[in-house]
């Protein structure tokens, strides 16, 4: 009997919680017709903020030379699977809210620490029962920001630091750092990495593998200074837990990037203003690496599965777009289409309106209305109802970038993984960003071709979206109008 249950938004159908587990239904021993069994299935609503993109086809990379702007004829056919993704580039203010949460995270530690008072109030590290669990921060129990005790005022100041130069108390980057873990499952599903060395060969002819495999791990943690030590781990294969990867990464932005970026240029303001005045809110957040992303994506899994209880673990995790699924819904799933819009223009003639936020001409960055970023949504969605695909922030995908990335990959959702280590060269930590960006020329907003940077740096031009794989069946299409 299907029982339907809503939490917090997720509409999950089951037979029954452990149905959702088992994924089987009753079946009778008595013998009969082969009828098949009923088992527990789950579908959820739109995300907050995301549109579907339908499942489809295309043609990717660009199908004609152009030898005036370098651009090699290179395009294949591929395949995608339904997807969610926001509908605009992540804004200051949803990236605020997740480095408030790792300040608040770090407030409650303290809270809970006895060189901080020891507040048992803030760390849970029993169930109800009084069997030991955790420990887990207890986000239940508020952090005392009003009459705070002297205890609990050394807890909160301690994130906090007085700048040197202009005396303001402000939010100490440095201490912002977010610990998780990510399970790899493309390595621990792999044959040859299986615990039962007799289903690591199928072929009967050879005998069953007796060398153990071997598994590279990364963890992290943070020294006795306080600085972030990651190391990859090589290692004999000892169980599954051997493919639950951990990070420590510093998740405040690189508001310098204004300055660096740009050789003899005033954009000290921005440095200042664009991330901590809520002037910028609506703006797309920049200084955010590759790494950095990822965290946010991780992040934003936990948070919703956090309100879902034990059945948030069916929920697809939020991540970045691989670089296919990132061409195919820029392009609204148009072969013809070399930008989010139809045609090779960037404004429409008729009416003198530009389609997206960038550099139209040598020196004019405000021809198109806007100097630098603009608010997301400014311009008008594509097709598949998708904004500032072309323009505004380059953006982030999952995919790491080889030259022949194009040709080693799968032509059904396909993506090229590398986790870099922290020992291999500079040049193997390369992610694909796409879409171009408010400083590039028109060429360079094509949905149709690939750039790069790598997974570390922090530009006043790069931003990135997330996405989430749709749960259950969708119909495909080539486009959805508005």
């Amino acid at each position: 009997m299907n029982v339907t249950k809503v939490f917090s938004g997720l509409l999950i159908a089951a037979a029954s919680l452990g149905a959702l587990s088992s994924c089987a239904g009753s079946a009778s021993g008595s013998g009969g017709e082969v009828t098949g069994v009923s088992s527990g299935s789950w579908s959820e609503p739109t995300p907050y903020g995301m549109v579907l993109v339908d499942r489809g086809s295309i043609h990717a990379g660009p199908s004609k030379a152009d030898s005036l702007r370098g651009i090699a004829a290179d395009s294949r056919g591929i395949s995608v699977e339904s997807f969610w993704m926001d509908e605009t580039e992540i804004t200051n203010g949803k990236y605020k809210q997740f480095v408030f949460w790792v300040r608040d995270s770090i407030i409650r530690e303290r809270l809970a620490d006895p060189a901080f008072g020891g507040n048992e109030e803030f760390r849970i590290e029993e169930d109800k029962e009084g069997n030991p669990i955790g420990p887990f921060l207890n986000w239940n129990k508020p952090i005392p920001w009003r009459n705070p005790n002297e205890d609990e005022k050394r807890a909160i100041e301690s994130v906090y630091r007085i700048n040197p130069i202009t005396g303001v108390k402000e939010l100490d980057a440095a201490q912002m750092n977010y610990r998780y873990e990510t399970y790899n499952h493309t390595e621990a599903a792999r044959r040859r990495n299986r615990i039962d060395p007799t289903r690591r060969e199928y072929n009967t002819d050879k005998p069953t593998p007796t060398a153990i495999p071997q598994i590279s791990k990364d963890t992290a943690y943070i020294n006795d200074e306080g600085v972030i030590i990651r190391e990859t781990i090589n290692r004999g294969l000892t169980g599954e837990y051997d493919f639950l990867n951990t990070y420590i990464v510093n998740v405040y932005p690189d508001t310098t990037a204004w300055i660096n970026d740009f050789d003899n240029a005033y954009n000290e303001p921005y440095t200042r203003l664009y991330f901590s005045n809520g002037l910028y809110n609506d703006h797309p957040v920049v200084g955010v690496s590759w790494e950095q992303a990822t965290a946010f994506a991780n992040w934003r899994t936990d948070f919703l599965r956090r309100s879902l209880g034990k059945e948030g673990v069916y929920v697809e995790p939020y991540r970045l777009p691989t670089e296919s699924e990132w061409e195919y819904a820029a392009r609204a799933g148009e072969d013809d289409n070399i930008y989010p819009w139809a045609g090779d223009l960037p404004i429409m003639e008729d009416k003198g309106c530009f389609y997206a936020n960038f550099k139209p001409a040598d020196g004019n960055y405000m021809r198109d209305g806007h100097l630098i970023t603009s608010k997301v949504g400014t311009y008008s969605p594509n097709d598949f109802g998708l904004y500032d695909m072309a323009g505004n922030v380059s953006e982030w995908t999952s995919t790491a970038f080889t030259e022949s990335v194009g040709k080693i990959t799968s032509d059904l959702n396909p993506q090229y993984r590398y986790d870099a280590a922290k020992e291999d060269p500079y040049k193997l930590k390369r992610k694909i960003v796409r879409g171009g960006s408010w400083k590039d020329v028109v060429s360079d907003i094509r949905s149709d071709i690939r750039m790069w940077e790598y997974q570390n740096e922090q530009r006043s031009y790069i931003g990135f979206r997330c996405v989430r794989t749709q749960i259950g069946i969708a119909k495909g299409t080539k486009s959805r109008k508005n």
